[in-house]
């Protein structure tokens, strides 16, 4: 028999009420990688302009197109994976620079890439001219600076201030991701303010065209760090709360119901013609009564309301449906899933081989197989050297910089 002070030890104790429970170290959410997947898929459709695919990317269907879903999705992923460091270190368990260290080498590491992809555009385009006896690829995207003004140009690529066409939005982010720690940090205690502080940034910079320049060239960046940190940081307090084990902002019928209401109106707004013409009419009116025009218009350098409106609108009725994590963990969503673990190779895959496309449909513009042929090759070959680099990687163990939460590193 137990003696009476083991009986007192093992005797039920009343239960206090217990925070929510953090997700499962093994749990790994499939929307993330899925989602994801999508985005680089349609940007690597998107990159190869004119073919026949590029009629069933995002952007056809609403506002926003796959750059505000990158963000977003890196932003939640960046969340998940990095948070973690900033509570340890608060909890006094680690070091602040081993809470920044991480986003900053991973920031490192998409410089280069950067840096890759941007001379991997100037020697393919300098080949093309030379191979195809084509001038027109010494001057495509921006590439002539580096042979008017290479004592400029070349610094300038280092500097990541003097960027090419479709190799633009690595720049941004590596800014973003410089800057996360300070979001991550006030995050994860005070989402709400932090949120609302990146809506204020953001409302400055689109209206008064905030951006860092161009140079040489001048102008400024195609993506603005200052207007499209807004859905980044949204992001970021997406995933540290997931990662806490709470939604940032709780399902919600009549939210739900306006969200849904918004999108299926951006997609008649995009295929009626009648009803676009008038819409687009009346916000041309709005703009000339003194609505501001960060309001009014589709910018996407600066990140219009109506595109930030559109991809959050998107994010929170994907995130409300039940139905949606399903479909993510089906067999047939594994390949996206695949892409979406793999997103740095193969958004830098992607990105390479549709400029090589480009070439090709500009060399051959009379003959249809390239428009068909090329976007289904180009991902073929992405999905490939995702499924080889994803043989490394443990079974039923997620990558190492995630700290056992549901998401692979940013791409």
């Amino acid at each position: 028999m137990l003696r009476s002070e083991e009986r007192l030890v093992s005797a039920p104790r009343p239960a206090k009420a217990a925070p929510p429970a953090p997700p499962s170290r093994s749990e790994r959410d499939p929307r993330i990688d899925a989602f994801r997947g999508i985005a680089l898929v349609m940007i690597l459709i998107d990159h190869m302009p004119g073919n026949p695919y590029e009629a069933g990317t995002i952007r056809n269907f609403g506002f926003s197109d796959a750059a505000e879903a990158f963000f977003v999705m890196s932003g939640i992923a960046a969340g998940l994976a990095y948070s973690g460091g900033f509570d340890r270190w608060r909890r006094g368990e680690g070091s602040l620079w081993r809470a920044v260290s991480p986003l900053w080498l991973r920031a490192w590491t998409l410089y280069l890439v950067q840096i890759f992809l941007t001379v991997f555009a100037l020697a393919a385009f300098a080949w093309a001219a030379g191979t195809f006896w084509r001038a027109e690829f010494l001057e495509i995207h921006n590439t002539g600076l580096i042979y008017s003004n290479p004592r400029e140009a070349l610094p300038g690529l280092l500097m990541l201030s003097y960027q090419l066409g479709y190799v633009n939005i690595l720049p941004a982010y590596i800014v973003l991701l410089l800057g996360a720690p300070l979001a991550l940090w006030a995050g994860t205690r005070w989402p709400w303010p932090v949120i609302g502080a990146s809506f204020a940034l953001w409302f400055c910079a689109s209206l008064w065209r905030w951006n860092l320049p161009n140079w040489p060239g001048g102008g400024g960046w195609f993506f603005s760090p200052m207007a499209w940190q807004c859905i980044f940081v949204i992001g970021l307090m997406i995933g540290i709360r997931q990662r806490q084990g709470r939604p940032l902002l709780r399902a919600s019928p009549v939210l739900l119901g306006l969200a849904v209401a918004f999108l299926v109106f951006t997609l008649l707004w995009r295929v009626v013609p009648g009803l676009g013409e008038a819409m687009n009419h009346l916000m041309w009116q709005l703009g000339e009564l003194g609505v501001p025009p960060n309001m009014v218009t589709h910018t996407k350098t600066y990140l219009g309301f109506p595109r930030l409106l559109h991809i959050l609108a998107l994010v929170y009725v994907l995130s409300c449906l039940p139905v949606v994590r399903r479909a993510a963990a089906t067999r047939l969503a594994a390949p996206l899933r695949l892409l979406g673990r793999q997103g740095l190779l193969v958004f830098a895959a992607g990105t390479a081989l549709a400029l090589l496309g480009q070439i090709v449909m500009r060399v051959e513009p009379g003959e249809a197989w390239p428009a068909w042929a090329l976007p289904p090759l180009a991902l073929a070959i992405s999905f490939a050297l995702a499924w080889v680099k994803d043989l490394g990687r443990p079974k039923h163990a997620p990558p190492r910089a995630t700290r056992g939460y549901s998401a692979a590193p940013p791409p």
